[in-house]
């Protein structure tokens, strides 16, 4: 009843008229930064901290802004995945993988609005998650130390390898090109400069912007180019703009798991809407592709990895107000937001801060329902984008695309690593290797390299700490097993005879 209580006091809070404002603003916001290539949340966030702060907004509706701006770059991301290919953010990464090809089959409209559905459900049943088991789940959450997150994030590999059932030694192959990239740059443990052929541009690495406009955007271009040869629209696009109920229906138990385990994986510290839209695709892909249909246009794999992404993106909002770590890089910054009004998350600031934390929480609450019915209208809008023609568009993505790029540390050698980059990726993928686990391999090489210097350190160089909790043998077998079904399920369909066979006598 306490619960119900303050839930009821932090919706007078997310009521008043000045919040209502301003978590309709960040929504929208928000939808247009994640649409943008390259931004993502973290951006969105940082850019506006020092605006809502400079005009001396209250701190729960500072927060109520962030937070909205948050959720809505999620929502925003799926746009340029399901229609141009190219992701806004690395949780919409696997979103692509069935939203682009439902989108050059028609079904842009389709894909679009199943995804706005399926982000509203896993971010409400991740806010719902928030208020009903935040202090059990933080308790849980501390029981991952890096030999933990170092098993999760292998295990997140195996998911990927395992659901490129048909090339798994091509999606292995670049998930180790993208830890490799990930691996360019300062050492932070030495200071040892590392594959940088000596150019102080590669330095700070390569930037994740530069990575996936590059890999995603400009081998897309050059796509285009190859299939389009004359002016007619890049993508065609049918009448239907919305889902229907029996798509609802077939995607629903998938959409309501993959917003359990995205709210799950959120919880932990670190772990982001990345790895929890991978295993969700992975999960469902096992579950329910009995056809083989996911990676063609499936509707099912575009809302279980949307479903996933915000609930996780939601559920980092826990470990950030119990235990005052941040979940994700976005409440890392929202936490510097709050650290400006001298005020210090943790498992105090439920009951010294009782009307921001549960005004937020409400917020959330607000905030998705106004992002359902702002992006569901907007979608015959959106994909207008399908009707533009070849010449224009091409030319389109690639001056946003550069314009990205080249924001990031206003040089040129970063555009022509774009470049060069797209080049790279445009022949691989013509091989028919797999972008998501370059991608997924990029983001996460720097993660696991830290957690597992950090697990040998505990240890002593021990590499038996690895395996030295349950956690983190669960983890390890379940990653095995990932990756050794689909070698068993091909054995087995070659030892199964065929239909019709005659028996042999005697049998």
């Amino acid at each position: 009843m306490d619960v119900l209580k303050h839930l009821m006091e932090g919706f007078g809070v997310a009521f008043s008229p000045v919040n209502l404002v301003i978590a309709a603003l960040g929504s929208f916001i928000g939808t247009i930064v994640g649409l943008l290539p390259g931004l993502g949340p973290i951006n969105g966030v940082a850019i506006l901290m020092p605006l809502a702060f400079a005009m001396k907004l209250p701190p729960e509706t500072s927060l109520i802004l962030l937070a909205a701006v948050y959720i809505g770059c999620e929502y925003g991301g799926r746009i340029s995945s399901i229609l141009l290919n190219v992701p806004g953010d690395a949780g919409a990464i696997m979103t692509a993988l069935d939203g682009y090809p439902m989108a050059r089959q028609g079904l842009g409209g389709v894909a679009l609005s199943i995804s706005a559905w399926s982000s509203f459900v896993g971010s409400l049943l991740a806010t719902v998650g928030i208020v009903l088991l935040a202090p059990l789940l933080a308790q849980w959450a501390l029981s991952f130390g890096p030999a933990e997150y170092f098993a999760l994030m292998c295990f997140a590999f195996a998911c990927i390898a395992g659901l490129m059932g048909d090339a798994p030694v091509k999606a292995g192959v670049a998930a180790m090109i993208g830890l490799a990239m990930s691996c360019v740059g300062l050492d932070s443990n030495s200071g040892v400069y590392r594959f940088t052929g000596g150019d102080i541009h590669l330095s700070d690495g390569i930037q994740f912007v530069v990575v996936v406009i590059g890999v995603f955007s400009i081998s897309e271009i050059l796509l285009m180019l190859q299939e389009h040869h004359s002016s007619a629209g890049v993508i065609t696009q049918t009448g239907r703009m919305l889902f229907n109920l029996r798509e609802m229906a077939a995607t629903w138990w998938g959409t309501v798991r993959s917003s359990v385990l995205g709210f799950v994986v959120g919880v932990l510290p670190g772990a982001g809407a990345t790895i929890a839209s991978a295993m969700a695709y992975s999960m469902e892909k096992r579950l329910t592709d009995k056809e083989g249909t996911f990676g063609q246009g499936d509707i099912r794999g575009v809302a279980a990895p949307e479903a996933a992404n915000n609930s996780a993106a939601t559920g980092s909002f826990v470990p950030m107000l119990t235990l005052g770590i941040p979940g994700s890089g976005t409440t890392a910054v929202m936490m510097g937001a709050l650290s400006l009004y001298n005020i210090t998350p943790g498992p105090a600031l439920f009951t010294q801060q009782p009307t921001l934390v549960w005004g937020l929480i409400a917020s959330l609450f607000l905030a998705n329902v106004m992002l359902l019915v702002m992006n569901i209208p907007m979608v015959g809008f959106f994909t207008r984008i399908l009707s533009v023609p070849n010449w224009f568009l091409v030319p389109s993505i690639l001056a946003v695309s550069s314009v990205g790029v080249y924001a990031v540390h206003a040089t040129t050698f970063d555009l022509m690593l774009m470049v060069g980059l797209g080049f790279a990726a445009y022949l691989l993928r013509k091989q028919g290797v797999p972008m998501a686990p370059l991608i997924l391999g990029f983001v996460l090489g720097d993660l696991m390299e830290q957690n597992l210097r950090r697990a040998l350190s505990i240890s002593n160089g021990d590499a038996g700490i690895l395996v030295g909790s349950p956690i983190s043998i669960g983890l390890w077998l379940s990653g095995g097993l990932m990756l050794l079904l689909p070698v068993l399920m091909r054995w087995r369909s070659r030892r199964r005879p065929p239909i019709g066979a005659i028996a042999p006598v005697g049998k």
